[in-house]
């Protein structure tokens, strides 16, 4: 007999287990199906008003198809990230039976793309500002291309690897560490050490996050399980579901509402991820239409153009030019080794002079002609990368109002350059959704069934739930990645041990190293996959 076999004969058989393994119905296909047809015709019908809208005439279709793999395989993540992390949203509903399986699915994926939707972009463009600069500025060129495919395709190869396995590895856990083995063979491919292929300041924050949240959901869902305990007082609560029939209304009501607040916390800070990948390949591919924030009110770029020119006068003043190196050249090996040398702000002032000049003379955004979108857009984008590096020098100190004024000119440039359309929002939220209607299963069966050795009870689910949601969106307002799988598993876990309800350690231990291996696993994927694709 299959692995498959026992574990849904299992899940059959034992009392009290949801039928996690009923047969699909004919309007869940359908329903997949027309999903997966709108979002496609949604995407292209987006991408051709905008391309048409920019005003760009293309003799080629070459441009069209490498964007259409592109997305396709960035979707791709997303919808195998459905697998993963959203699975692990409803587990908590399906194991205490407050929902029925495919009706748990469908309500998180709805709560999902709302999450998405909604989501604010600053941990996209968090986990992106990992890669080297110089990648992003190439985005369209054969390196940056080999960037994206290596990233995406070593996410998808481990996540499909470990969902096959049934393990609650964590997306964001492969993604970081396919950013990091592309910054690091970068280096190493242009004759630097790798250390200097990735920002690790950024690195070293969101490995914070991503180290500290599980730990964060085993105590803190333990500990809430101990408070209920002392302050509720209804048996009900602490005792495993009887048969298949639901939990009382209130505790019902309650397991629900946490379901529904991790999904949408999942949707806001996952669903980010795609969202930065699909714009690096929206710029690179078609640069007109996506380099600039081209919906900005037409009344920003006079302000940016003013702003620019008092900061660049103001850094003049204080630290006059040294030397004739162009001022790209200057500020992008700055960025990339990190070493401020007197040139620096000089530099930064002349590009920020150039900017403003450019701003000046066409007078918003939609104005910039093709030919000057991709210069002027990674201009902005290294003097933002500059005003950022440059905040964080501890042997420089600028008075408070040219602080000021950085901020202010900061916040102008990357509202131009670090924008997401709503409609990639859309597809990346439906790849997610249709990820986890397909995927759903492994995970769930992982989660609900093999940490710890008793059936789920209603306070436990609610205590790992309650706990994923506050922690996950945290994160978000913070602007760091964080695991769901890893939050929500280890906050099982954390009741199940605080229940003395005993754990299963074989488990716990694949779950532990699947944690341990997947980022030097993820490094050394996309590092290999970013040496070959870079000879094409």
């Amino acid at each position: 007999m299959s692995e498959n076999s026992a574990i849904r004969q299992g899940a059959q058989a034992a009392p009290g287990l949801p039928k996690i393994y009923k047969k699909n119905s004919r309007t869940s296909v359908l329903f997949f199906v027309l999903l997966l047809v709108l979002g496609i015709a949604f995407a292209g019908v987006n991408l051709f008003n905008d391309v048409t809208n920019a005003g760009e005439e293309y003799t080629s279709y070459v441009p069209f198809l490498l964007l259409g793999l592109a997305l396709l395989i960035a979707l791709g993540f997303e919808f195998v990230n459905g697998f993963h992390d959203t699975a692990n949203a409803v587990a908590t509903v399906i194991y205490t039976h407050s929902l029925s399986p495919m009706v748990a699915v469908v309500w998180s994926g709805f709560f999902n793309f709302l999450g998405v939707v909604l989501s604010s972009g600053i941990v996209a463009f968090g986990i992106i500002s990992l890669l080297p600069v110089e990648l992003i500025l190439q985005a369209g060129t054969g390196n940056g291309f080999a960037m994206v495919y290596a990233l995406l395709f070593s996410a998808i190869i481990w996540n499909l690897g470990t969902w096959w396995l049934g393990l609650p590895a964590s997306s964001s856990h492969t993604l970081i560490g396919s950013i990091i083995g592309v910054g690091v063979a970068n280096a190493l491919i242009h004759g630097r050490t790798g250390a200097s292929g990735v920002d690790w300041g950024q690195a070293i924050s969101i490995g914070y996050s991503l180290l500290l949240s599980p730990v964060v959901g085993f105590v803190f869902s333990a500990l809430l399980l101990l408070v209920m305990k002392v302050f509720i007082k209804n048996r009900q609560l602490y005792a495993a579901p009887k048969g298949d029939s639901p939990p009382p209304l209130w505790i019902r009501g309650l397991l629900i509402l946490t379901c529904t607040g991790v999904s949408f916390a999942h949707g806001s800070n996952d669903g980010q991820k795609g969202m930065g990948l699909i714009m690096l390949i929206l710029v690179g591919t078609m640069p007109i239409a996506y380099a600039l924030n081209r919906a900005l009110p037409p009344e920003q770029a006079p302000q940016v153009a003013a702003l620019a020119t008092t900061v660049k006068n103001d850094l003049l003043q204080q630290f006059p030019a040294t030397g004739n190196t162009p001022a790209r050249t200057v500020l992008t090996g700055y960025v990339d080794t990190s070493k401020l040398t007197p040139e620096v702000i000089p530099a930064l002032a002349q590009l920020i002079g150039t900017i403003g000049n450019e701003l000046s003379r066409y007078g918003s955004m939609d104005k910039i002609p093709a030919r000057s979108v991709s210069n002027t857009r990674n201009d902005m984008y290294l003097a933002s990368e500059t005003i950022k590096r440059v905040k964080a020098e501890k042997s420089l100190t600028l008075p408070a109002g040219t602080l000021h004024n950085l901020d202010a000119l900061k916040s102008g440039l990357d509202s131009a350059t670090r924008f997401i359309p709503l409609w990639v929002k859309v597809v990346v939220a439906i790849a997610l959704g249709l990820g986890t209607m397909v995927g759903w299963r492994r995970i769930v069966v992982t989660v609900g069934e093999k940490i710890g050795k008793t059936h789920l009870t209603y306070a436990q689910g609610a205590s790992a739930e309650v706990v994923a949601m506050v922690t996950i969106g945290a994160a978000d307002v913070f602007g760091l990645p964080v695991s769901t799988t890893h939050v929500l598993s280890s906050g099982v876990a954390g009741t199940m041990a605080a229940n003395k309800s005993g754990l299963q350690m074989s488990t716990l231990r694949n779950l532990l190293m699947a944690w341990v291996l997947t980022l030097p696993a993820s490094i050394l994927l996309s590092a290999g996959l970013y040496w070959i694709f870079n000879h094409f």
